[in-house]
């Protein structure tokens, strides 16, 4: 129990940080000593809202003023061109023009005059101390000051990010959030990640009324200074020094808080990947985001795949290789995930989950496609759309292998070009495809296991009739299907140069026509050679060709005929081929 003048002390030492926060806020209102009714932005208010208008959450303020006020004048005044409601970034580089950066990639040069030493300088002081890992920001704000210094150690430009509080972009998950299992969101910079995290922690703490600790490493999640900003709700948040030491934060806040939830920002070395098994197998429930922009990304990441459960090469039987129509050496996962389920953000308003991490990584190593729950939020109403109601693998009519372990554990984790045309094939053989691609340098061209990722499908006309599987997916993700009637290279090409829109000439059909007339050439050159021997002696034994089309097949067939000697067909297709009888069987 405190004593009478214990609470004293507590409630005047809260009330003196109120007091201050009000200050410098007043200030934000008054910049010239006198109350003139509206800021710097020529507002009435300061501070810019954002209502949640799907969910009706009650609005925190952005506190935009504060970050403008402490940038230099003339920057400053050339912002009031501008509508800073779409303001994202500030950027301050030495011997450069001042940028604003707006929602949606633009750029825009503010003045004329290159940023001098004495600017930065002036902005620096009113910011104060720079971390170990070059950040500052404004006290109970989610604005972040970073910085870039030369080879000795002085500043020389800085990136003044505004902090927004965005409500409403968690309703598409919120089932999964009070489901009470350990979540992992992934997704590249600048999609959202953090602001998600956030209004996790909101939600856990005071909806849920769950123990909440935020190991804040850089204070994006709970802003900077020692007050969380109310974003966070009633969360507890722990600030980390300096980065390499957030798994030791990670541990110390199980161990002396008692949490029932913790919430982590980038997780991002193999440490903080051990720290956070730790924390998942004591029974906390962890909510966390990593580097990587999807699951297969962090699969083959070796720092980061323990999140996942990690990946190992196992060697099989021979009888077991035969079971699974596999390598010996195959990748399977090495133990159980740290995370129950991991969410991939694509973009701010569509997410793909995958409710069982387990399985889905069970399923990529595999080499198996994998068709995550994909749900999208409409931003004119609100409504959650789902466009896959679970996890399915098409295994049946995707073709797939498992992958080769090296070159898998060796791949880039980068995603592709954003030139590539991707392409789905469903009954569609892809040596094919791959192919076309090469004999007519469609550089640009390539397969995709994934159905999201694909600028069009191209899929066998038997396996693809209205309401079948492949067309409601592809009417779900909005991809246009081409149809190829046999799954023959001339199909093929004809499919694809219809989803490249293309004229008929673009791919130069030619160039598939003389490929097969080349196969014709080099099977009846077969053919006569092979009967060639049987009638000179050389050969005593039936013949038996490369499998071939029926078509050509029955060109060898005329020409052993004429040569006055007996084929047959025999074997299955794809592996059909002729046989050819010495004259005394």
């Amino acid at each position: 129990m405190f004593s009478p003048q214990a609470c004293v002390t507590l409630y005047n030492t809260n009330r003196g940080a109120v007091e201050r926060e009000k200050d410098v806020r007043m200030k934000a209102k008054q910049p010239n000593g006198s109350d003139t009714g509206s800021g710097l932005l020529g507002v009435s208010e300061p501070n810019v809202v954002l209502l949640d208008k799907v969910s009706g959450s009650r609005p925190i303020e952005n506190d935009l003023q504060l970050l403008i006020d402490i940038l230099p004048e003339r920057v400053r005044s050339a912002l009031l061109k501008l509508d800073i409601n779409e303001l994202t970034e500030v950027v301050l580089d030495l011997g450069r023009v001042p940028e604003a950066r707006i929602s949606g990639g633009t750029i825009v040069e503010l003045g004329t005059d290159q940023v001098s030493f004495d600017e930065l300088n002036q902005l620096v002081k009113k910011v104060g101390s720079f971390n170990t890992d070059n950040r500052a920001g404004i006290p109970r704000t989610l604005h972040r000051i970073s910085a870039i210094r030369n080879r000795q150690g002085e500043i020389i430009g800085l990136t003044c990010r505004v902090g927004k509080v965005v409500t409403g972009t968690i309703e598409s998950i919120r089932d999964l959030i009070e489901s009470g299992k350990s979540i992992l969101m992934l997704g590249r910079p600048g999609v959202g990640k953090t602001t998600k995290l956030r209004e996790v922690a909101k939600l856990l703490a005071d909806e849920a009324r769950k123990r909440v600790v935020i190991v804040d490493t850089s204070n994006e999640i709970a802003g900077d200074g020692d007050i969380p900003h109310p974003a966070v709700g009633r969360a507890r948040r722990m600030q980390v020094s300096s980065p390499d030491r957030q798994k030791e934060v990670m541990i110390e806040a199980v161990e002396n808080h008692t949490p029932e939830v913790i919430v982590v920002d980038e997780i991002g070395t193999e440490d903080e990947s051990a720290a956070a098994r730790t924390i998942a197998e004591r029974g906390v429930i962890l909510v966390a985001t990593a580097h990587g922009s999807t699951l297969e990304n962090l699969i083959k990441n070796p720092m980061l795949s323990d999140l996942v459960g990690g990946v190992q090469a196992v060697t099989l039987g021979d009888d077991e290789a035969k079971r699974r129509s596999t390598q010996k050496t195959v990748l399977e996962r090495e133990k159980q995930p740290t995370f129950d389920i991991a969410v991939e953000i694509r973009d701010r308003n569509t997410l793909a989950i995958y409710p069982n991490v387990a399985e889905a990584v069970d399923h990529i190593l595999r080499g198996w496609t994998l068709i995550p729950e994909v749900r999208k939020v409409d931003t004119q109403t609100g409504n959650v759309k789902v466009l896959q109601s679970d996890l399915n693998v098409l295994s049946d009519m995707v073709e797939s292998e498992p992958p080769d372990v090296a070159e898998f554990l060796s791949a880039s984790a980068s995603p592709e070009g954003e030139d590539t045309f991707r392409v789905f094939l469903y009954g569609i053989s892809k040596v094919n495809l791959e192919r076309i691609v090469e004999r007519l340098h469609l550089t640009h061209v390539s397969a995709t296991n994934h159905i999201y990722d694909a600028n069009a499908v191209i899929a066998l006309k038997g396996s693809a009739r209205p309401g079948s599987k492949i067309m409601k997916l592809a009417e779900d993700y909005e991809v246009p299907v081409f149809i190829a009637k046999t799954n023959t290279m001339p199909q093929i090409q004809r499919a694809l140069r219809e989803s490249m829109d293309l004229e008929a000439g673009a791919l130069v059909d030619r160039l598939v026509e003389e490929d097969t007339e080349e196969e014709t050439d080099v099977a009846l050159r077969e053919a006569r050679e092979a009967a060639q021997k049987i009638l000179d002696g050389t050969l005593t034994v039936p013949a038996e060709l490369a499998p071939r089309r029926s078509y050509i097949r029955r060109l060898q067939h005329e020409l052993v005929e004429n040569q006055g000697l007996i084929s047959l067909s025999v074997g299955n297709e794809p592996n059909r081929h002729l046989k050819i009888l010495p004259p005394e069987s």
